[in-house]
């Protein structure tokens, strides 16, 4: 019998912008796919009309692009099961929800939203899951006809058998058994006529021959309406991985709501998405030569599903902002500068390039890089006594700063010969170099930390670095 290709499937709803647990489930589906010579596709799943949020499409794709998962199939690119997008599928759906209705499997309910609301407060009442109570399953077929005829609102649901045991294999979790009393008699075509996800995903799958569905646990107690789908249609359903949902340190779930959990916010902060895929796949899945730093491409040649932990893992934001340091600093110069750019937009190019090695073993994120070098653009101003935090004296200070003066004017254009005046004057008044060198770095700064101070005179240019030493000595002479 012919292996079947590996089919993977990642399957967004445009209703927001991208989670970080969507990236970590496009990364797995991503890397089983590609380390199988498989096909990554990209579906989106937009029933869900009345919460589509504008624009959440094209940040899905953006969100994609930025970390370098290239579906094989999607929206944009098309393939052999197009279309990609749900709501264009809709005839779809309708014809194999209408072929449940027929055999029996599924049923019109023209239950009124009303009802439906006094029966769940009822149910909740006693005390009972908030479940349908099967008012309209056994409605006459005459009924039926007559309540179409005239035009009635409906849904169609799902006819779950009762006292029956419904088996879900799990490739992390094994054998899970659900009483199928427990599972409610699922909405598979909503009264506007686009399915749930329940009907869309499982036909979806289906057609374009998904074989492996990664999806995260909160999908678990929805595998049983699944699995009964793909019986009642006489298919074979795909291999299922309820991959763990993301933890706070706190062991609390990543909410959607938090700021940090949006992807877009990891790319304004500066965090690399080589970095962020590393930090990603270690979630639940560890290096066999326990190597905390390795590539995407050595991520695949590893990986296997089977290996996935299905225990929470802890979302540890130190860890990332350590491991996207690591990976600045690995980078090469040119390409930090290239990087740097969108995070200097006031710098010229050429500037960038210069404070790209300077900035690099003081940053964990690019966009640390705009505080370390505001000094550049923006006018400085601090309190005289920032000059002399070191202990300094007045006097001294301003000693200090003229002789500098003098080599940086002498020098200027030739880093290594002003490095070299200033460290010989300093043995030469037997001054500390750490005093000498803030009161250097605040007069040119404005600040204590800052870039390699000698190098950053360059970014400034001669004439600038002038005015600010002829400022600070007169802050000193008040």
């Amino acid at each position: 019998m012919k292996k079947k290709t590996v089919r993977t499937r990642f399957a967004p709803s445009p209703t927001g912008f991208m989670h970080v647990g969507s990236a970590y489930q496009a990364l797995l589906d991503y890397a089983f796919a590609k380390k199988n010579q498989g096909k990554f596709i990209l579906r989106i799943e937009d029933t869900d009309q009345k919460r589509k949020v504008p624009g959440a499409e094209k940040k899905i794709y953006q969100a994609l692009e930025w970390l370098g998962l290239e579906p094989d199939e999607s929206p944009q690119k098309g393939g052999p099961f197009a279309p990609y997008r749900q709501s264009e599928r809709l005839k779809i759906y309708r014809q194999y929800a209408e072929k449940l209705v027929k055999e029996g499997k599924a049923y019109y309910c023209f239950c009124s939203p009303q009802r439906l609301e006094k029966v769940r407060r009822q149910r909740q009442r006693q005390g009972l899951p908030p479940m349908y109570d099967g008012h309209c399953r056994h409605l006459p077929p005459s009924q039926v006809e007559k309540n179409l005829r005239e035009g009635k609102p409906f849904v169609i649901r799902l006819k779950v058998p009762r006292n029956k045991k419904i088996v879900v294999n799990d490739l992390l979790r094994g054998e899970i058994v659900f009483d199928s009393n427990m599972v409610d008699d699922q909405v598979l075509i909503k009264s506007d006529g686009f399915p749930t996800y329940h009907l869309a995903s499982v036909v979806d799958d289906h057609l374009m021959e998904i074989t492996h569905v990664i999806r995260g646990e909160e999908w678990l107690s929805s595998a049983p309406k699944h699995i009964l789908l793909y019986q009642y249609f006489g298919w074979e359903p795909p291999v299922f991985v309820h991959t763990p949902i993301l933890r706070n340190p706190d062991r609390s779930k990543m909410s959607k709501r938090e700021g940090h959990t949006s992807l877009f916010w990891y790319k304004k902060e500066g965090f690399l998405p080589e970095a962020l895929l590393n930090f990603l796949a270690l979630l639940g899945w560890s290096h066999p030569q326990q190597k905390e730093i390795f590539s995407l491409k050595e991520f695949i040649s590893l990986f296997d599903l089977k290996d996935v932990s299905p225990l929470g893992p802890v979302f540890d934001l130190r860890k990332l902002e350590w491991m996207n340091g690591e990976y600045i600093r690995q980078m090469d110069d040119e390409e930090l500068g290239r990087r740097l750019k969108e995070f200097l937009p006031r710098l010229k190019e050429e500037q960038v390039k210069k404070a790209a090695p300077l900035v690099k073993e003081r940053i964990k994120k690019l966009k640390e890089a705009e505080e370390l070098l505001a000094f550049v653009w923006e006018d400085i101003d601090y309190p005289k006594e920032l000059l002399l935090q070191r202990g300094t004296d007045k006097d001294t200070a301003i000693l200090m700063l003229k002789e500098a003066k003098k080599i940086v004017e002498e020098k200027w254009g030739k880093i290594e010969e002003i490095r070299d005046g200033l460290l010989s004057l300093i043995k030469e008044k037997d001054w500390n170099t750490g005093a000498f060198f803030m009161v250097f770095r605040v007069a040119i700064c404005g600040k204590t930390i800052t870039p390699p101070i000698v190098e950053s005179l360059e970014l400034l240019g001669k004439e600038r670095v002038i005015e600010r030493i002829n400022a600070a000595l007169e802050k000193l002479k008040t």
